[in-house]
């Protein structure tokens, strides 16, 4: 995105300047599915698509925003927010969580834009509410805590917009940088930044199979982690080793099949997210391949989240000279996933 193309758009709608430009990129999710609303570990990355804000500060508390991609005005007033319907509610439901959090936000004029690509599982949606953060804390002279953004942000996806997600999406908008993925623990948000392997590309391809894991299944799988967890006796599943697991479902036979399944994809996950980051630092491509391949192996398998189209996609990947790893990369049933290969790549990206 060419910022001058942004700031030119600004003064075609505003006939002034932007006082300022900011970003939130995308991501994908490198290798922890399931894991993290069972207080697990993460691994995701920043991606180079990103949303971005071209805006000024208003001397009253108005809130108007031009999206260029949809071609649609909006305004909202800061002193009397209620909910509607359409992308702007993600914009409103931050402004609600900063302000209920106890902070003075500012209004502002601005033109929008991205191409973070709409329901293809790359957190377009969680692109927006970062960019929207960053916007009022520019404006308002609020410091940026990307912890806290983060979490703002989820919770206006949740209360505001009414969409169940866990925090993965806006601490990776928040908190990646260049040249790394993001360690994150989603039960204390403590995060650590590893670095990607030289020499590779993440590629992202897409089935374009947009049918979801409806909320029916997803609550079902939530459950029978619950259900587990409390078999094992722990808070969630993020307690339980491997060697836990192994030992205590050897010794007794009372966990149903279908829930011993769920339960020993999110252990052995979690003990791959762990072990991916040790090999990440140590370069050892191959190993990271090995790692990638059984995740997306217990997925089909043990979590039973995915479909013909996405197995099809990753076993031709998975034939290629260059890949060292494939699998689906999604929390739900539809379609991107990545592999290594050997070719070098642009990578994007930091903070917003």
């Amino acid at each position: 995105m060419e910022t001058q193309n942004l700031e030119q758009s600004f003064a075609t709608y505003f006939n002034a300047k932007p006082s300022f430009i900011v970003r939130a990129p995308g991501r994908v999710n490198l290798i922890g599915e399931h894991t993290d609303y069972n207080d697990g570990f993460v691994l995701p990355m920043a991606i180079d698509r990103a949303i971005w804000i071209a805006l000024a500060p208003r001397t009253d508390f108005q809130v108007c925003i031009r999206s260029l991609d949809l071609n649609i005005d909006s305004v909202f007033d800061l002193n009397s927010l209620t909910k509607g319907e359409g992308w702007i509610e993600y914009v409103k439901g931050v402004a609600y969580q900063l302000q209920k959090t106890g902070y003075q936000v500012r209004g502002f004029d601005a033109v929008m834009t991205g191409d973070v690509p709409r329901g293809a599982g790359l957190s377009s949606s969680a692109a927006v509410e970062l960019a929207t953060a960053y916007a009022f804390t520019s404006v308002s002279g609020i410091s940026w805590d990307p912890v806290l953004m983060a979490k703002l942000s989820q919770k206006a996806e949740n209360e505001w917009v009414g969409m169940n997600c866990g925090i993965m999406d806006q601490m990776a908008s928040a908190a990646c940088k260049a040249g790394h993925a993001l360690f994150l623990d989603c039960r204390s948000l403590e995060y650590q930044h590893a670095p990607l392997p030289d020499e590779v590309a993440i590629v992202i391809m897409d089935t374009s199979t947009r049918r979801g894991l409806v909320d029916s299944a997803y609550n079902e799988r939530r459950n029978q982690c619950e259900e587990a967890a409390n078999w094992f006796g722990v808070k969630a599943l993020r307690d339980v080793s491997v060697e836990e697991f192994e030992r205590k479902t050897k010794a007794e036979s009372t966990l149903g099949e279908i829930t011993l399944k769920r339960a020993r994809h999110v252990i052995t996950e979690n003990a791959r997210v762990l072990e991916a980051v040790n090999v990440m630092k140590s370069g050892d491509i191959k190993k990271l391949g090995e790692l990638f391949n059984a995740s997306h192996d217990s997925l089909r398998d043990d979590f039973e989240v995915t479909n013909e189209a996405l197995n099809s996609m990753v076993n031709c990947a998975r034939e290629q000279e260059s890949c060292h790893g494939a699998r689906m990369t999604r929390r739900d049933l539809a379609a991107a996933q990545w592999h290594w290969s050997t070719r070098k790549t642009h990578r994007n990206s930091q903070k917003p």
